[in-house]
């Protein structure tokens, strides 16, 4: 039941919430990287995870983490986007890491064509007051590329071993 909570509301939860913090403030607090990665160590104890297949879970957090900070070191992603493109590897281990990637950049894709196109509309006078949307609208700002990572995540989470041996339990 633990590890059922875990990946079905825990997981999305906080990736939802990295989202939307990105999208309002293009920034992905530590904190929600503290609440996956104290996630993964409760999903670990509560399914018994072998240690191989631990290991491999870090090693995917690796690649994450050196991919991530490569791309932000290229100022192509923030850090908190790097930092929880780590934990998303972290939780869905080296066997779903490739798929994840792609299915992330994909959307990243995307999402940057469609705040490329929202960007080129004028914003209309009485959404001005809104903080998050005209910085979203400001063609000096990012692209909120939390928005990609979580829904590459939903769009992945179904098909991982993380899922079934989480639906295991």
């Amino acid at each position: 039941m633990v590890q059922e909570f875990l990946v079905l509301v825990l997981l999305p939860a906080v990736l939802i919430a990295a989202a939307g913090w990105d999208i309002a403030s293009f920034t992905i607090p530590n904190f929600l990287q503290a609440v996956l990665l104290a996630g993964f160590v409760l999903f670990v104890f509560a399914t018994g995870m072998p240690l191989a297949a631990l290991g491999w879970h870090f090693v995917a957090a690796a690649i994450g983490l050196a991919i991530g900070f490569a791309l932000f070191a290229m100022g192509l992603v923030g850090g908190g986007d790097a930092k929880l493109f780590a934990c998303v590897a972290l939780w869905f281990g080296f066997p779903d890491l490739l798929q994840y990637a792609v299915i992330a950049s994909v959307f990243g894709g995307f999402l940057t064509l469609f705040i490329l196109g929202f960007r080129h509309l004028p914003l209309p006078k009485f959404l001005e007051s809104q903080a998050w949307l005209t910085r979203l609208h400001d063609p000096r700002s990012g692209v909120p590329y939390g928005v990609a990572l979580a829904s590459g995540a939903f769009a992945v989470l179904p098909y991982t071993d993380v899922f079934r041996a989480g639906l295991a339990g």
